[in-house]
C-alpha cells in the first residue's frame, strides 16, 4: 500500500523539492502552505506521516505538532519538524515530534527519516 505524506511549509520551493523527492520514492504527497486549517486537512487526507516547517506564518510547527499529538484521532501520526531556525534552546521533543531535520538538508537524510518512521 502506498504511504501518504502531508507536508506543510510556507516556502513553495521547499514544498516542491520535498514533493518531488517523495514522489520519486513512491509516496503519495499532499503539500500545503496554509496552516490555518491544517488539523482539518490532516483529518481529511489521513496521512501516514506529517512534515512541518518550524517557522510558519501563523502558529509554529511545534504548536501544530502539539495539536496533532494531543488530538484523539491523530496522535499516532509520526511528525517530522524541519527548520533553519533551530538552535540549542529549541527543545522540540517537548512538542512530541518524532524527528527533527535541520535546513538545509539532503534528500538522503529526508528519505532516511521518512522511511524510518513509516516503513515498518
Amino acid at each position: 500500500m502506498i504511504k501518504r505524506i502531508l507536508v506543510l511549509d510556507d516556502n513553495q520551493d521547499i514544498l516542491e523539492f520535498i514533493k518531488e523527492a517523495l514522489l520519486y520514492e513512491k509516496f503519495k504527497v499532499f503539500i500545503t502552505s496554509n496552516c490555518e486549517h491544517i488539523i482539518e486537512a490532516i483529518q481529511i487526507y489521513q496521512p501516514d506521516l506529517v512534515i512541518l516547517d518550524y517557522k510558519l506564518n501563523g502558529p509554529n510547527g511545534d504548536d501544530i505538532c502539539r495539536q496533532i499529538k494531543t488530538h484523539p484521532q491523530l496522535y499516532n501520526i509520526p511528525v517530522i519538524i524541519c527548520s533553519a531556525y533551530l538552535n540549542k534552546d529549541n527543545n522540540l521533543s517537548n512538542c512530541g515530534c518524532d524527528a527533527v531535520i535541520t535546513k538545509p538538508f539532503g534528500l538522503e537524510e529526508l528519505i532516511d527519516k521518512v522511511n524510518r518512521l513509516i516503513i515498518a
